[in-house]
């Protein structure tokens, strides 16, 4: 589990072929990994499978491969990287697992001050997960949905974010993974299978019922 607030960015430093999968050399100011933990690389939950000073490795399988970013990196490209939250840190963005949903496309860039506004379409089935005022992680970076119209959204990336975070060089055209709100994608659940479900209140109103209580 992890907040969406980047601690740093890493660099590709190479990719090697495994089969369909494959494993990526990271460049970056970990001292501290350990073998088997949960880092988020541009939002994807990997895990450490082997670390040194300054660089570590990861192994992408061919499904994250295919439905994340992860599978277009070059060596020496840039990546958001966040260890995974502890219990007892201060949640300063929201709840994100790390589970890409899907790839959201820039739309739109336009500056607001030293801030930028930066409009997302995402897929159209992801669209019930997006709300106004709610939250969503664009290549790992928690952010704020401003508003929303069908399957576009927008959020205002600040200053701080622009200069710590991949978003910096963001451009219409280029792709980020995306993931909705934690909470959203299971209370869209629970309402789009209500239909199927018993009525919670029958059992109760029967029982009542029988004892001539209503």
């Amino acid at each position: 589990m992890f907040t969406g607030l980047v601690e740093c960015t890493g660099l590709v430093a190479a990719r090697v072929k495994r089969g369909p999968a494959e494993r990526l050399a990271l460049n970056a100011p970990f001292t501290d990994l350990e073998l088997g933990e949960s880092i988020s690389v541009n939002g994807a939950c990997l895990t450490v499978v082997s670390h040194a000073a300054g660089r570590f490795e990861v192994d992408v399988s061919a499904e994250t491969l295919a439905r994340t970013t992860l599978g277009r990196l070059q060596v020496g490209s840039k990546v958001n990287l966040e260890r995974a939250l502890q219990l007892g840190d201060r949640l300063g963005g929201h709840l994100v697992s790390g589970h890409v949903d899907g790839l959201a496309r820039i739309v739109a860039v336009e500056p607001s001050g030293d801030a930028r506004a930066v409009t997302f379409e995402a897929p159209g089935e992801l669209a019930p997960y997006l709300a106004a005022k709610g939250s969503v992680a664009l290549d790992g970076v928690s952010l704020t949905v401003n508003g929303v119209t069908g399957a576009r959204f927008s959020v205002m990336v600040i200053p701080h974010t622009l200069a710590v975070t991949t978003l910096g060089n963001c451009a219409p055209g280029q792709e980020v993974n995306l993931e909705v709100d934690l909470v959203a994608r299971y209370v869209v659940r629970y309402l789009a299978t209500g239909a199927e479900r018993p009525d919670p209140d029958a059992a109760l109103r029967a029982a009542l019922e029988r004892a001539n209580l209503v």
